[in-house]
Parts: structure tokens; sequence; C-alpha cells
């Protein structure tokens, strides 16, 4: 599960984010409301916390931006403000949860947890087609992967081949299950092909400095998967 966390205070966003990864979540920062709206845009988040009076673009803006995108991800707010106004203020923005400021860290991850266990709505029957596997993401609809902070343009090959790989983890795949899964019966391609789209592949999800997740199990195929 990954979160985008975005809030200008620093004393609370380091504390915040190390918890959060300590409960197993993968998390991205930001301390301004530009740098978090382009995080949003750019990733494919399972939850976004936001701070309501951020720099440069508030966290209403943000939200009401990505909502009237499409955008469904479950938003929780942190912010100061209390009233009963401002909350619904927040709610009619798109919020999904409201916490103000000060609150338990109990109390926080909590409502993530609640959150992330709300099913997908309609609008978001796209999420079908994305697969999520450590740092990875794959966008199987419109051929884009991302990892880290890079997003990545694959071939229509090179996303089906990432597909299959992202669906079997860990598991020893041989090349004619990989050729079957690639290629339709009768349109078999030549010998090498396998293992030029692996290849290719590799050099797109695996940059320098990058836990390589494509292994080659030699005279059998190859496992997907961080070892």
């Amino acid at each position: 599960m990954r979160i985008l966390l975005v809030d200008d205070e620093v004393e609370l966003t380091d504390p915040l984010s190390l918890l959060l990864q300590r409960q197993g979540y993968l998390v991205d920062v930001a301390h301004t409301g530009s740098d978090g709206e382009t995080l949003a845009n750019q990733q494919l988040y399972d939850l976004l916390i936001l701070d309501w009076m951020l720099p440069k673009r508030s966290g209403i803006e943000i939200c009401h931006t990505l909502r009237s995108q499409g955008n469904t991800t479950p938003v929780l707010f942190l912010t100061a403000k209390d009233t009963v106004d401002d909350r619904v203020e927040g709610l009619d923005a798109g919020a999904d949860d409201y916490l103000v400021k000060p609150f338990e860290l109990k109390e926080l991850l909590a409502r993530v947890r609640a959150l992330l266990r709300r099913p997908p709505t309609i609008s978001e029957s796209d999420r079908t087609s994305r697969l999520t596997l450590g740092d990875l993401v794959l966008d199987e609809e419109n051929q884009l992967a991302f990892r880290g902070d890079r997003s990545i343009d694959l071939s229509e090959k090179e996303s089906q081949l990432l597909a299959y790989l992202m669906r079997h983890p860990n598991q020893v795949l041989l090349h004619d299950e990989l050729h079957q899964a690639l290629w339709k019966p009768g349109t078999q391609p030549s010998s090498n092909a396998l293992v030029a789209q692996i290849r290719l592949l590799r050099r797109k999800i695996e940059a320098e400095g990058e836990t390589p997740l494509i292994h080659t199990v030699y005279g059998k195929g190859y496992r997907f998967g961080s070892l």
C-alpha cells in the first residue's frame, strides 16, 4: 500500500512517515501543496493524507482538483481547523475523513486502516488494471509503470510481459509458459524474442541502484521478485 503525506511541518512528517513505514506502508512525502499535487497526479496511491493549510496550494484545492479529474483515492485531512463549518467544507471538497491536530497516533493509524479497507468505488474500476509489487506499480491499461519517483513508458508486449511476471511473483516461469502467455498459437516468434523482451524490460524497470526484480533461472526460465 502506497501513501502520500503532504504537510509543511517537518517535525510532523518525519516521525509520521517513519511510523507509517514501520506499519508496512510505502510513504512519499511532500512539503508544499504544488509538490503534493504533482506527486498525486504522477503516482498511483492508495491513500492521500493532506494538511489543510499548505504553501503554494491548499489541501482543499488539491482535493477538489483531484475529484474534478475523477481521482477517487481516499483522502484524510489533517488540520487545526475544528469548527463544524470547516469540517463540512473539507468533506464537501471530497475528503473521506478528517482529523484535528493535535491527534493521537493510534487514532490516525486506525483511520488509515479503515480508509484502506474500503472497497474501491465504481469510478475506480480502472484500478483492476493496476498491479503493485513492492515499489513497482503497473498500469496495464495505459502501458505505464512506476517505480520510486520514475514513470516508465512500456510497449504493448513489455506491458503484457510485466503483467504476467507480476501476477506470478517468486515463481519459476518456464520459457514455454512465457511464450504461450505472450504470443498466440501460430504466431510464435524467433527463438531469441523472449530473451530480447526480458532484456528491454530489465533496462526500463531496473535502473542503477534499484533492486533487481527479474532473475534468470538458467536452463528453465525466469523468476520475478526481490530476492
